[in-house]
């Protein structure tokens, strides 16, 4: 991503707390420590790769406020109470600078149903379709391709970007940010098997997904088989995740890539389920508990908690059972020592006197 920033407005994004050094560069990319060159920027999260520094090419380094390191020639160090906290801010400009929003408007390309609310404000792209009775919020951004059923609502300044499919019915909040290829309120997956066979059980509910919630790309939504499939209020959810229908996700929950699960679960507020987590239907896990990565679960959580593995089981008594299971191998040479030593004992009994 080309990016052209000069160091004075990279002061002002970044706001630090001093300045020492200086460059006449503009900087063009930013970059980790051990690629970045000269017109690069680049940052040192804290204390860990501090020797790094004395090799890094940058010609603008963010390091933390209590960094001793001094910059070299021609180039300037920004000291920062946070430094990845200050990269994000500059990366928030970068953003908008390179992906600017839409103008308003209506591409002439989309089909727009009947009985919508699309305000001015509203840019709807190319190639999008708009069921009957859609009402879309102020300010929202719908890129190209987006489809929605009919009967959606979406909130205020809310961005569905590429290929995104809302199914008929569901409901979005404010601020909501689906990513491309996100589809809320498919079917879920629901049927009753039989000596004929397996009968699909009709999925009549809906989806609610609550203020300030981000959907990776990829990443499925399902609708409920009555009520809804609900989605609180600030959780952030990461690529090619699947949550079944009428499953409860709390507020400000992180659900990371690959996590599934399964229909009619509940995630209190705060929960973290680490990469490719499965989760099992039917069960709650409390609020903040957290999983790591690839671990299954399979019963309820308590508030709090935090569990690995596949059984998942509380943190410590994991990490006991793993270090045990890197002592298996010698103590199955130990038993087999031990029983050789008895059977040879038995075949050569001692002899009195």
């Amino acid at each position: 991503m080309e990016i052209s920033f000069s160091p004075e407005r990279i002061i002002e994004t970044t706001a630090p707390v001093n300045t020492r050094g200086s460059t006449d560069r503009t900087v063009r990319r930013i970059a980790p420590l051990e690629e970045a060159l000269a017109g690069d920027l680049s940052f040192l999260r804290d204390g860990k790769r501090i020797d790094d520094l004395a090799n890094c090419s940058a010609s603008v380094l963010l390091v933390p406020a209590d960094c001793p390191v001094e910059p070299g020639l021609n180039q300037l160090f920004l000291y920062c109470e946070d430094p990845s906290v200050a990269l994000t801010r500059l990366c928030s400009v970068i953003e908008r600078d390179v992906r600017p929003r839409p103008e308003p408007g209506i591409h002439p390309s989309a089909v727009i149903g009947r009985g919508c609310r699309v305000p001015d404000s509203v840019a709807v792209g190319p190639h999008c379709v708009i069921g009957d009775r859609v009402s879309l919020g102020e300010n929202t951004v719908l890129e190209a391709r987006v489809c929605l059923g009919p009967g959606v609502v979406l909130g205020d300044d809310c961005r569905l970007l590429p290929g995104v499919v809302v199914m008929d019915g569901c409901r979005l909040g404010d601020r909501v940010t689906l990513h491309p290829g996100v589809v809320v309120g498919a079917d879920g997956f629901g049927y009753e098997s039989g000596p004929e066979g397996h009968a699909k059980i009709p999925q009549v509910g809906g989806v609610v997904v609550g203020d300030d919630v981000e959907i990776g790309a990829g990443s499925t939504v399902d609708r409920a088989r009555f009520s809804d499939t609900v989605i609180g209020e600030g959780t952030k959810i990461d690529n090619l995740v699947q949550i079944g229908h009428n499953v409860r996700v709390g507020r400000h929950c992180i659900l990371c890539a690959q996590v599934g699960i399964a229909g009619s679960t509940e995630l209190e507020d705060f929960v973290v389920l680490g990469g490719q987590v499965g989760v099992a239907g039917h069960i709650r896990l409390g609020r903040g508990a957290q999983a790591g990565a690839q671990s299954g679960i399979s019963r309820n959580i308590q508030a709090g908690n935090t569990v690995f593995g596949s059984p998942a089981l509380p943190l410590l008594l994991r990490q006991k059972i793993f270090v045990l299971q890197q002592r298996l191998p010698d103590l199955f040479r130990r038993v087999d020592k031990i029983e050789a030593d008895l059977e040879k004992a038995f075949e050569n009994p001692p002899r009195d006197g």
